[in-house]
């Protein structure tokens, strides 16, 4: 790619000497997140809660102390 302005697609390493098999990591994980981002943005406009919002419970409501607000296991 020497002389040639880089797409928008393609990766640049800055640093020197980086070996074939680090380019080949780098390739592969950078393709295996964009294709998670793009299943995510596919499926998340029909998907529900996920499993941490529906784990989540509301706050009780506050105790307030007074006559018949407490009752004892005693009868």
């Amino acid at each position: 790619m020497t002389g040639e302005t880089p797409d928008e697609g393609d990766i640049t390493f800055v640093t020197r000497g980086v070996t074939a098999a680090e380019i080949a990591a780098v390739t592969a994980v950078l393709t295996a997140a964009l294709a998670e981002t793009a299943a995510d943005r596919a499926v998340g406009s029909r998907r529900g809660p996920s499993a941490w919002q529906r784990s989540q419970r509301p706050l009780r409501s506050p105790l307030t102390p007074g006559n018949g607000a407490w009752r004892s296991f005693a009868g």
